[in-house]
């Protein structure tokens, strides 16, 4: 297992632990669903959505996965940097030279929406590499209304880039709304609209290399989204888009959060607990405080709702969550000790606290939160 900032572990408050056996786990299931002669490109911009991108980079280059996606260009600079070489394709569009001429010097994938875009890179191009073409993907708008030429206009905008100098198109791929929604009718929308558009640009005598369309939830609906590549993000990481898609895929989730008892103490009954006195004691309590808090990725919404894991049982979490700090009602563990580990998320013996049960609470998505833990909670891969 590696650990950052090994020389002081037993001091680390708090931190994240990543396990990338059970990343590998999830990328073979993966591939499972697939043809053998289909591509994956893991989606790992947001450092890896908070799972440090250049570790689970590597754990991929390992497992066969060929391609990475990222969504600026500085997180593939990042990737190049820590010695990445596969191809890694910048999923937002660019609109500025200096932009572009770090994507040449890193040989980075530009996606292009615009024909400004496509210009802006081939002049670049001429410029720093005039002796050489750089690989450029398109992405087309089929109903996402947000990155992307429309689709509608396939075929002019493809011969406009294909016209320009020094640059190979490589892909031609767009973004599903809905494929984790039980409703199927605006993704098979966006399938009829991507298949007019390459039928038609196939039809006007260009190829294509690679033809991309499915997320995670689109891997896991139907092969028929999957095409030559497919571009999976949050299942790499072992959680499911969608309950009702849970049962296509066995996940393990990679991702665990834990912090440590800093102090014990007891309450009496009418006690109030943190900012606001939102939580007064209602019996005579044990409280533990615990180094971690918003400050760390703990949404403060959380507070008075959440719980965590001590030695294999649930603990309730009371009082605001403080920036760095919250509150423990141990009176069910009261030989707990100052320094003992509690599992914020994670498994911890029988009890197995996710990403998903936060986000239910919340009304939001289990991407948010994974995105949430901050720098200064240091990584641990093993």
């Amino acid at each position: 297992m590696v650990r950052s900032n090994d020389l002081d572990w037993e001091q680390q408050r708090a931190w994240v632990e990543i396990d990338l056996v059970a990343l590998a786990h999830n990328v073979r299931q993966i591939k499972g669903l697939l043809a053998p002669d289909i591509q994956i490109m893991a989606v790992v911009k947001a450092d890896a959505y908070g799972h440090g991108s250049i570790d689970v980079a590597r754990t991929l280059a390992s497992e066969g996965v060929g391609w990475l996606a990222v969504a600026t260009v500085s997180e593939g600079i990042e990737l190049r940097q820590a010695g990445i070489v596969a191809p890694i394709l910048i999923l937002g569009g660019v609109n500025s030279d200096i932009q572009v001429q770090a994507i040449i010097k890193w040989r980075l994938e530009p996606t292009i929406c615009t024909i400004a875009q496509a210009t802006l890179i081939s002049k670049a191009m001429a410029r720093m590499q005039p002796s050489q073409s750089l690989s450029v993907q398109i992405k087309l708008d089929t109903g996402m209304s947000r990155l992307g030429a429309d689709w509608q206009e396939a075929v002019t905008f493809f011969e406009k880039v294909v016209q320009l100098p020094y640059l190979k198109i490589s892909g031609l791929y767009s973004h599903l709304a809905t494929a984790d929604e039980i409703d199927h009718t605006v993704m098979e929308m966006q399938l009829d609209r991507f298949e007019q558009a390459t039928t038609a640009i196939s039809h006007s005598g260009y190829s294509v290399p690679l033809l991309h369309l499915a997320n995670s939830a689109g891997i896991l609906v139907s092969d028929r989204l999957h095409y030559q590549l497919v571009r999976p993000g949050l299942i790499l990481y072992g959680l499911c888009p969608a309950p009702h898609l849970q049962s296509n895929i066995d996940l393990q989730p990679v991702l665990s959060v834990r912090a440590r008892v800093n102090q014990i103490k007891d309450i009496t009954a009418g006690t109030g607990v943190s900012y606001g006195y939102r939580f007064i004691a209602d019996r005579d309590l044990r409280l533990a405080v615990v180094d971690i808090g918003y400050a760390d990725g703990i949404p403060r919404r959380l507070s008075n709702r959440m719980q965590v894991a001590i030695r294999g049982q649930l603990v309730p979490q009371i009082g605001s969550i403080t920036m760095d700090r919250i509150m423990l009602d141990i009176t069910q563990v009261p030989d707990l000790h100052v320094g003992e580990i509690v599992t914020i998320l994670g498994r911890d013996g029988d009890v197995q606290i996710t990403a998903d049960d936060w986000a239910n609470e919340l009304g939001t998505i289990s991407w948010e939160i994974l995105c949430g833990f901050k720098d200064r909670l240091p990584r641990i891969s093993g």
